[in-house]
């Protein structure tokens, strides 16, 4: 099988539980490097899929990567090739596919639970999961939908936090990926984010990191049946 594409877009917001994922199933997988100037390829030749990791910065900055990024997923999604989009990723598919991102009400930092808003498109991403669902958030801005998708998750402070895609690209504004050393790492580098924040929706590194076994548990198990449904669709 060719690789899954990942694109990470700064140092420590990495694919964490993702690669976890591809690993335990054999998928073969392949880091650009966008925050240390890797090029974007511009053809899809020997990949199978695409995913698109976070990052600090908003994908309508004036970044160099930004216009190939784009442009790739829609050639992906033109070729039936899946695109999967955490945070950023979500955002940068949904403006590839004629959406748009701006600020979302509140900024979002932290764990909330998501919300089933369409049972028949989310079934095959998440069965009958009972909801709501722990996810973790870390956001200021959110995106629309583009034409043909359809809203599958909600949150208490973003009304989209996942649309789906002719059944094989999901966008996420929610991190599924996330891991103990991920999360630790964020709360380091965040903390004068948190600090600066009023926000309803932002929590303390301290309150983040609480119960975070339990809590990390809950959420691969939404990462596992979202993943699980996205390689169905990898090019073999």
């Amino acid at each position: 099988m060719d690789p899954v594409l990942i694109f990470r877009h700064f140092p420590i917001e990495g694919p964490g539980y993702f690669t976890t994922f591809l690993d335990r199933h054999g998928i073969p997988w392949q880091l650009v490097r966008i925050d240390a100037g890797d090029a974007v390829p511009d053809k899809l030749n020997g990949i199978s899929g695409i995913c698109l990791m976070g990052g600090p910065m908003s994908v309508n900055d004036d970044l160099p990567s930004t216009p190939p990024e784009l442009a790739l997923i829609r050639q992906a999604v033109a070729a039936a090739i899946p695109v999967i989009g955490h945070c950023l990723g979500g955002q940068m598919m949904a403006k590839a596919l004629g959406g748009t991102v701006g600020p979302n009400p509140v900024k979002e930092i932290g764990w909330g639970d998501v919300r089933i808003t369409d049972a028949d498109a989310a079934r095959p991403w998440l069965g009958d999961a009972a909801t709501p669902m722990p996810a973790f958030h870390w956001h200021g801005e959110t995106f629309t939908l583009p034409p043909g998708a359809t809203r599958i998750l909600e949150s208490a402070w973003c009304a989209n936090q996942a649309f789906v895609l002719d059944d094989r690209h999901i966008g996420m504004q929610c991190h599924v990926e996330m891991t103990p050393e991920l999360i630790a790492s964020w709360c380091e580098h965040g903390a004068d984010e948190i600090a600066a924040s009023d926000s309803p929706g932002v929590q303390s590194p301290a309150a983040i990191q609480a119960d975070l076994p339990a809590r990390i548990a809950r959420l691969h198990q939404l990462a596992d049946k979202v993943y699980s449904r996205w390689i169905q669709g990898l090019r073999k």
